[in-house]
């Protein structure tokens, strides 16, 4: 699931990690291509080890410091939170960029905003 993948990112920054090797979904890839346009990741590659598919994620840091700094999940799989076009601005929250699930697919509060689109409020990051 994606909070694994994020939790996973959240940890790696943490612990300085300069890249982080996950299962592939689709889900994950869409999210850490959104991550990597928002600029808190460098880049993902798809690869294939021994027949399974993988996600590799680079880590960005900015004098040392990582890109991520915190990871608030905010929909789980016992309660979910949608979220109408109108109200992420009020759930977003100023320093934090709220990434939702869509359906025009993953993106960020402003993107759907723009688009006038709602959707899963699926996690903050700052």
């Amino acid at each position: 699931m994606y909070y694994d993948f994020v939790i996973q990112l959240k940890n790696g920054a943490l612990a300085r990690k300069k890249e982080i090797i996950t299962q592939y979904s689709n889900l994950d890839k869409a999210i850490a291509k959104v991550l990597v346009k928002e600029g808190f990741l460098d880049t993902v590659t798809e690869d294939t080890v021994d027949g399974k598919r993988q996600l590799t994620v680079t880590l960005r840091y900015q004098r040392r410091k990582p890109a991520i700094n915190d990871v608030t999940l905010v929909s789980k799989p016992s309660l979910r939170v949608y979220l109408g076009s109108g109200e992420i601005a009020k759930k977003q929250g100023r320093a934090s960029i709220a990434i939702l699930s869509t359906n025009v697919g993953v993106l960020t509060g402003k993107e759907a905003i723009k688009k006038g689109v709602g959707g899963e409020l699926l996690f903050k990051i700052w």
